[in-house]
């Protein structure tokens, strides 16, 4: 599979990447003497002068040559790379352009605004009609519907999530504020919903010589990983809030305080909760499921404040270590939050 990618920070050139994982060989276009901005994201680094330091942090006075972000290191990788000014204008490029779009099986792209460059699905389906375009943007192409207007507006990783629903309900509640994610969970995800549309039109054009143009959009990809939230609101009236570390339907779930740090310890349904009470020497009996634990009314019942209490003391009076062993041994689910370090230490993460 040959992948033809016109796309720059971050989604498209992720999926682009993970088609690449996948065996697929890419070809990235860049503009001239301009580049994939995901190469000059900070922290640049450059070649070190000892094994100690195989590389050091790149001051604005190093030459571009001799230096590289880390960013584009983790997600430019596994592809092969061409210069090339993609405008339709210029005969020399769209030459070069429909050439590489006749031998590819598939071009993605997150430049939004093609027509502008005179290019449009009709002119290249006429030139590969097995084709499958990926259009990844912010707020979607007017071809597939919406608001032109909309569709117009450009984006960012974090645009999307607040667009697409996913910055209100992520946070503490009022009166902190909304809050995104900091590792571009949105570009990652469209990446990941793309490289399934991209393997679906594949599949159609294999079966029947006809290709496709599929569309992706940040918002689209926010609005569902929202679990519930739309069915709350039409079935029932009421918008999801934001809750913090707190799994608002259920207890236990929450992020609680240890002597030394944070453990996380998440029990959905009787038979785990009554695992983790065990393990917590607390008496199932005094706190029921069904009372306590099992919904929105039953942890909020004074009952259920109760049976919170007990946790919250239960886990100050332990390390996070000690802790999560006793709740291992119970088969409860929980976690200590792991730093990169961690896992770059870790035996089975590595």
């Amino acid at each position: 599979m040959r992948v033809l990618l016109t796309g720059s920070i971050v989604a498209a050139p992720f999926a682009a990447s993970l088609l690449a994982e996948y065996g697929a060989e890419v070809i990235h276009v860049e503009r001239p003497k301009v580049g994939d901005p995901y190469r000059n994201q900070a922290p640049i680094i450059m070649a070190g002068d000892s094994e100690e330091k195989p590389f050091v942090l790149a001051g604005p006075e190093v030459p571009a040559s001799q230096k590289v972000s880390t960013g584009w290191i983790q997600e430019g990788r596994n592809k092969l790379s061409l210069t090339l000014e993609v405008n339709m204008k210029i005969p020399e490029a769209r030459e070069i352009f429909l050439s590489l779009i006749k031998n590819c099986d598939v071009w993605m792209e997150n430049m939004v605004w093609t027509e502008k460059l005179g290019i449009t699905d009709a002119m290249l389906f006429e030139v590969n009609p097995k084709l499958v375009i990926a259009h990844v943007s912010g707020f979607g192409r007017p071809q597939f519907g919406g608001v032109p207007e909309e569709c117009d507006r450009p984006s960012y990783d974090p645009v999307g999530q607040a667009e697409g629903g996913y910055m209100f309900i992520n946070g503490f509640p009022e009166p902190s504020p909304p809050s995104h994610a900091t590792s571009f969970i949105n570009d990652y995800l469209t990446a990941s919903f793309c490289v399934n549309a991209i393997l679906m039109a594949l599949r159609h054009a294999e079966k029947t010589g006809e290709g496709q143009a599929v569309d992706v959009a940040q918002i689209e990809t926010m609005s569902k990983i929202l679990n519930d939230s739309f069915v709350n609101y039409f079935q029932l009236g009421t918008v999801k809030q934001r809750a913090g570390n707190k799994v608002p339907i259920f207890q236990p779930g929450n992020l609680y305080k240890t002597k030394d740090g944070y453990l996380y310890l998440g029990a959905f349904g009787p038979a785990v909760y009554n695992r983790a009470l065990n393990a917590m020497g607390i008496d199932t009996e005094k706190f029921p499921y069904t009372l306590a634990g099992c919904s929105t009314e039953a942890i909020n019942s004074e009952i259920g404040i109760q049976l919170n209490a007990e946790i919250e003391h239960w886990m100050v009076s332990r390390t996070s270590k000690e802790g999560q062993e006793q709740l291992k041994k119970k088969k409860v689910p929980c976690a200590i939050p792991q730093t990169i370090a961690d896992l770059a230490a870790s035996e089975h993460y590595c």
